[in-house]
């Protein structure tokens, strides 16, 4: 089994093919060198061959007499054989003096082969100068292939015709080269086994973190998706492997938030919708014939389904606040946008609404999202303020980042549940009760955080027990513009400064401000 998963392995693959080509290289390699020696081999032996003939030639013309013509030598064997005394032949090379056909000297140094002996062989020299010309030819022997030149010699005033004869065994040089091709072979194939077991450790370190990918993968269940890989830094941390493993722990980053996003869901819905079901429940079961008591279960049963279709809504938007499409971001003109926002204000409850500041920018946001999250804001401070409290509604920019806010007259929030109440069906400790017309869940300030997390910014409280709440919801601008206001001067802290906090020195009426009670 284990010789099964390593002879499929990525990395066995990666090396074995990495092998097969540099070996094919290193084959072809070896082989064009070869053949490059066996080519300067034979050009080498031409030359040796072309240089014995030029020394013959330079030897007979020194023995001549330049007054009478005549050599010093009195016949051919004794010109060849002072020749064949001077000559010195190379490694695999043998000289052979012929005279009317018949051997006669020969080199002193003992040849690997005796052509003077092979009949065939001195017949071939013979017969390859009968037309008085030097001969360059090959003649097969028992010792291989030989390569030889044949230059006939006579003396003036007499008869003999010789022959000289260079001959080297070409078989015996091309076995070096062989020999050295071989070595070059052994020693480039023995590097290239070195290099395999050198790459194999290497790519077994390369290719880890893939190997880790598996493992996680395996180990990884829907109850715990908090494995990660660690992120090498080879190559600068910018190599295939890093950015996979990148990729592999963003994936598992969303997954995890998306099992975490499902498993809230379906606890949120679990808890909350237990308790108006079993009110429900509890209801029909006590249901009796009195048409009164009917007429009143029966509303009491439609406003539970009212409430629960509500909470299974905003469990839905929940879910949804962490998934990319989301939100669908448009420019926001501050000013039109606040305007629009204090008009539907005014009709969720009967309370002294007033528009402190309008701001100047554009925020690049989901306009449905955003009212969604300021009229809950704004329902919020309505279920905690009694008829004809003043909630002051604004906004303003500044170089940087758009700020709404909703400040209300109400028992505020101690420093305690500040960061608390934004969670989900978590209540302050000055909460009411649910109204009758809906809310209590504890979900609308969950969603406001949801909602301005999705685009990026971020919601706050500030006020101080007993003197109001301020909830202030801050956005990054698009394009910076002027502020109509001082942005210091956003952060109310309770009704009094609602209102003081944005008149202009005179006195007056804030720039673009507004008050008024829902006719």
């Amino acid at each position: 089994m284990r010789i099964r998963v390593v002879a499929g392995s990525a990395r066995l693959r990666i090396l074995g093919w990495q092998l097969l080509l540099v070996a094919l290289a290193l084959g072809g390699s070896v082989l064009a060198a070869r053949q490059v020696l066996m080519a300067r081999v034979d050009e080498r032996v031409d030359q040796g061959l072309a240089k014995e003939v030029s020394e013959l030639r330079r030897f007979v013309d020194k023995s001549v007499d330049p007054a009478t013509r005549r050599s010093q030598f009195p016949d051919v064997r004794a010109l060849l054989k002072a020749h064949l005394e001077r000559a010195i032949p190379d490694r695999n090379q043998t000289m052979l003096a012929l005279v009317d056909g018949v051997p006669a000297y020969r080199s002193a140094e003992t040849p690997p082969y005796r052509l003077d002996t092979d009949r065939a062989a001195t017949a071939a020299f013979v017969s390859s100068v009968a037309g008085g010309q030097p001969h360059y030819g090959r003649v097969g022997t028992s010792a291989g292939d030989v390569r030889y030149v044949a230059v006939p010699v006579s003396v003036r005033g007499h008869s003999e015709r010789g022959v000289f004869v260079s001959a080297v065994f070409v078989d015996r040089e091309r076995a070096e080269v062989d020999e050295v091709a071989r070595v070059l072979g052994i020693v480039g194939f023995g590097a290239l086994a070195v290099a395999g077991a050198a790459g194999w450790m290497v790519a077994g370190r390369v290719l880890a973190p893939v190997r880790m990918v598996r493992r996680t993968a395996q180990t990884i269940t829907e109850t715990d998706l908090s494995r990660r890989i660690p992120i090498g830094r080879g190559w600068g941390g910018r190599d295939e492997i890093t950015e996979l493993t990148r990729t592999f722990n963003g994936m598992l980053h969303r997954l995890e938030q998306a099992f975490e996003t499902q498993r809230a869901f379906v606890d949120d819905a679990g808890h909350e919708l237990r308790t108006p079901i079993t009110i429900i429940r509890g209801h029909l079961e006590l249901l009796g014939d009195d048409p009164d008591d009917r007429a009143e279960t029966v509303a009491l049963v439609l406003d539970e389904l009212d409430r629960m279709s509500r909470m299974v809504d905003d469990l839905l938007v929940l879910a949804k606040a962490e998934q990319p499409d989301f939100l669908r971001r448009e420019p926001v003109d501050l000013a039109g946008f606040t305007t629009d926002l204090f008009v539907k204000t005014r009709a969720l409850a009967p309370r002294g609404w007033r528009l402190a500041a309008v701001g100047d920018g554009r925020v690049l946001a989901d306009r449905q999202r955003l009212t969604q999250a300021l009229l809950q804001l704004a329902q919020n401070a309505a279920e905690h303020t009694r008829t004809g409290d003043t909630i002051a509604i604004g906004s303003a920019a500044d170089d940087r980042a758009a700020r709404f806010w909703v400040a209300d007259s109400g028992p505020g929030v101690s420093p305690a549940d500040r960061a608390r109440i934004f969670e989900r069906f978590a209540r302050g400790a000055s909460a009411r009760p649910p109204s009758p017309a809906g809310g209590g869940a504890g979900l609308g300030l969950a969603i406001v955080r949801a909602i301005a997390t999705a685009h990026g910014g971020t919601v706050r409280v500030s006020g101080e027990p007993g003197a109001g709440a301020t909830f202030t919801l801050e956005l990054s601008l698009v394009e910076q513009s002027t502020p109509v206001h001082e942005p210091g001067r956003v952060e109310l802290v309770g009704p009094g400064t609602a209102g003081r906090g944005h008149h202009d020195a005179a006195g007056g009426r804030p720039r673009g401000g507004a008050e008024g009670t829902p006719g």
